[in-house]
């Protein structure tokens, strides 16, 4: 990237999983801001071949991670994004906050990138209404099949089998991952336009991270003006959901940084689509079911890799012309070992051979962890946004010194998406 001011990127992100990298990716695109995500902390060499990007991003697997894993890992990757210059660098996580002391601590995570940035107290904002998250007196809430619910009643989020989410005050919730003093910027101050005293005010408290409510596009948009304001006397360094960046983007718009948002062609149909599944969620279970209503070719990973009978009738479906999915679990599973990194690489490795052996120029991939560790075994270096399908979930473009360079990849959270999901991403429907 180049040192001249003007040329440097409005804004940078790192995603603790893949799949909300992604969400990011998505958002700047639609707004007409050219991005790139990288799948690995980018050399000065990939930073050159993406140097007309006003957005750059680290897609990561920090959600998955230990803090002590972080503490080793995740410093050189803030400070990598720090060289760049950006106002604003954010640590995004997923809208359901989801994460706890021993895997996937936000807190850590703040703390690191606190001292990386110098950048003083942390705002942490969640509220997220185009994904139906929203955030009212420190407390988050989640939408599931048009209901409401604080996210520790939400009847998948309460049973996570990795990080259930048992405390909706977010404040109390990472009191438990970091020592860090919280405060709260509430909707009361957003009603009477106060916003910004109350952010002052704990700033000048020495919080060490403040929480901002959210519910509506309106208060995403105060809060990312109140940042951006900040962020002209120095680098912002804050923690959230991709609510943040659909508040700095409408924010952006307002100042003339960004032009009008153009329509995105939606993505051609294809012949046939391969499906990864490592999701344990009832919603991907039900997009399983319908699929193999629809014509797909559908087997479930049993015991260990490398699943060689599976793989032999998947090749086989592929050759012919159909669909397949490869699936896991349908539903929700207890806590297992198996389901790990290692579980996940392998499955990455089916993934590979797969593509390589059958020529499959478009996949999904479902579950935030597989998707995590199967994409790593893929070999791309970087993803740009292609086609919208559904909020959240954009088809990618893979970028790669392979013949999986323009492979197109969706990554979809175990939450998202229609009953026929599967069957959008192959005909490019967007939804």
């Amino acid at each position: 990237m180049s040192k001249d001011p003007a040329a440097r990127p409005l804004y940078t992100w790192y995603g603790d999983d893949f799949t909300g990298s992604t969400d990011v990716l998505e958002a700047l695109a639609l707004h007409g801001v050219k991005a790139v995500l990288f799948t690995r902390t980018p050399d000065a060499r990939a930073l050159t071949a993406f140097s007309d990007c006003r957005a750059v991003g680290i897609a990561g697997e920090s959600r998955s991670r230990s803090p002590h894993w972080m503490s080793r890992n995740l410093p050189a990757i803030f400070r990598t994004m720090r060289r760049l210059g950006a106002p604003v660098n954010h640590y995004k996580v997923c809208s359901t906050f989801d994460s706890s002391p021993r895997v996937g601590s936000i807190g850590r995570a703040m703390e690191l990138g606190r001292a990386v940035f110098r950048s003083g107290t942390v705002p942490v904002v969640v509220g997220a209404p185009h994904l139906g998250r929203a955030m009212v007196f420190g407390n988050l809430f989640a939408e599931a099949d048009g209901v409401w619910y604080r996210i520790d009643r939400h009847p998948t989020m309460r049973h996570h089998p990795v990080t259930p989410m048992n405390e909706a005050d977010l404040r109390l919730h990472l009191a438990r991952q970091t020592k860090l003093s919280m405060g709260l910027v509430d909707l009361t101050a957003f009603q009477s336009h106060t916003a910004q005293k109350q952010w002052q005010n704990e700033i000048d408290a020495r919080a060490g991270a403040v929480v901002f409510d959210g519910f509506s596009d309106a208060m995403l948009k105060e809060t990312a003006r109140i940042l951006w304001r900040c962020a002209a006397k120095r680098a912002v360094f804050a923690a959230g959901s991709s609510g943040l960046t659909h508040g700095l983007l409408h924010h952006w718009r307002s100042m003339g940084l960004i032009g009008a948002a153009q329509a995105p062609q939606p993505a051609p149909p294809i012949d046939r689509l391969l499906v990864l599944s490592g999701s344990c969620s009832p919603v991907t279970a039900r997009q399983i079911r319908r699929a193999k209503q629809m014509g797909f070719a559908a087997w479930r990973l049993e015991g260990a890799a490398p699943w060689s009978a599976a793989a032999a009738k998947a090749h086989r479906a592929l050759q012919s012309g159909s669909s397949v999915v490869l699936y896991t679990a349908l539903g929700p599973q207890n806590q297992n070992e198996k389901y790990g990194e290692k579980f996940g690489a392998a499955l990455g490795v089916l993934l590979r051979e797969l593509v390589l052996a059958t020529g499959v120029r478009r996949i999904l991939i479902a579950g935030g962890d597989t998707a995590t560790h199967s994409v790593k075994q893929l070999g791309l270096d970087a993803l740009t946004f292609s086609a919208p399908l559904v909020a959240g979930v954009p088809l990618c473009r893979g970028h790669a010194a392979s013949q999986l360079d323009g492979l197109e990849l969706a990554l979809k959270g175990g939450q998202i998406g229609p009953e026929d999901f599967f069957a959008n991403v192959r005909d490019g429907r967007h939804t």
